[in-house]
């Protein structure tokens, strides 16, 4: 009769020896036959909103179990509602991946009005690209450059608080004195279009270069609109090529350092993140999904017919640059605060 201590030791080995073979399998497992709910923080058919169903449409392939993939818009207050809906009320299981404008992300930092969500609690999967923001004035307007911005008063379209078509054009009336006037309160980058085409506004501030091409390449076409600047962590080489100067050589040094926290957001324009509380391994998970989606094969010749550009950067270092955002001088913030403040 085998002696009870030596059968204890061979059960505590088999257990031991199941729980590790089991705990990979059941990570992997867990999205068979679920679910994943996609929330994008801008109206359909928007710059953001193309990039998350193009991604949401590859992404589920490179993850165990095939999950079914939903995308849902949720705009409103230039992306908190969405924001905040991911840290109130989407589930904390890994089947819930929002994607918000950047404004949103820098609202607890800059806005007055503090949103119910804490932008360094989220878990960032990566971000899809980190590209320019223009502003662009419809061929119709008497502005053709930048310096015609600062020397005669234009009209442009803006969203609401917390929106980079908001935020980009007061900061750039308060650095360099152009005189653009706001109409605001549009719901989306849509309806902003639609305004410029007719002639509600003479143009827009703060908009991705890449959603101008996937959503107006007509614009470009048809040279219906003159690109008067260019916003960006580094010049972007094609705009560049175009001859559209960026916008820091408008900007004293002493306002440059205000001028690029507003800009270091573009770094993560094209986000993607899940609720605190998800389980580290299927955050892991899904940031490898993610990676293997931007390097797929049939996912970037799809993007590149629709003319998205992608340049991704992975979930950690996208992190990182919260992180460091959120650790800015408390003098550059207030002074970037002041700035952008709703009763400006």
């Amino acid at each position: 009769m085998m002696d009870i201590r030596i059968l204890s030791r061979l059960v505590m080995i088999a257990l031991c020896a199941s729980s590790f073979a089991l705990t990979p399998a059941s990570a992997a497992s867990f999205y068979e036959g679920k679910r994943i709910n996609f929330i994008v923080g801008g109206t359909a058919g928007a710059g953001l909103d193309s990039y998350v169903r193009f991604i949401a449409r590859h992404m589920s392939k490179h993850i165990d179990g095939r999950p079914e993939t939903v995308v849902q818009n949720m705009p409103g207050a230039g992306s908190m509602k969405a924001a905040e809906f991911m840290e109130l009320q989407a589930a904390k299981d890994g089947t819930f991946i929002g994607s918000v404008f950047p404004g949103a992300i820098m609202a607890p930092l800059l806005e007055s009005v503090k949103p119910r969500f804490d932008p360094r609690k989220f878990q960032y999967l990566g971000t899809a690209e980190a590209g320019a923001r223009i502003c662009a004035m419809f061929h119709t307007s008497k502005v053709k450059t930048f310096e015609d911005a600062i020397h005669m008063k234009s009209i442009v379209g803006a969203s609401q608080s917390g929106g980079s078509s908001r935020d980009y054009t007061l900061m750039a009336n308060a650095l360099t004195k152009s005189q653009f006037q706001m109409v605001s309160g549009y719901q989306g980058g849509a309806d902003m279009f639609l305004a410029t085409e007719r002639g509600e506004v003479e143009g827009l501030c703060g908009f991705d270069w890449s959603t101008i091409k996937t959503a107006r390449s007509q614009w470009l076409r048809d040279k219906q609109i003159n690109i008067i600047v260019q916003f960006g962590v580094t010049p972007d080489p094609e705009l560049t090529k175009m001859g559209v100067p960026n916008f820091n050589q408008f900007v004293s040094e002493a306002d440059r350092p205000v001028a690029d926290l507003i800009v270091a957001q573009q770094v993560f324009s094209r986000m993607f993140f899940v609720p605190n509380g998800v389980p580290e391994d299927r955050v892991t998970l899904l940031r490898e999904a993610f990676l293997k989606t931007m390097k797929d094969e049939e996912f970037l010749a799809d993007a590149n017919k629709a003319q998205l550009n992608i340049d991704p950067i992975n979930g950690a270092e996208v992190q990182n640059v919260v992180e460091k955002i959120f650790t800015s001088s408390p003098d550059i913030v207030e002074r970037a605060r002041k700035m952008i403040a709703p009763d400006r």
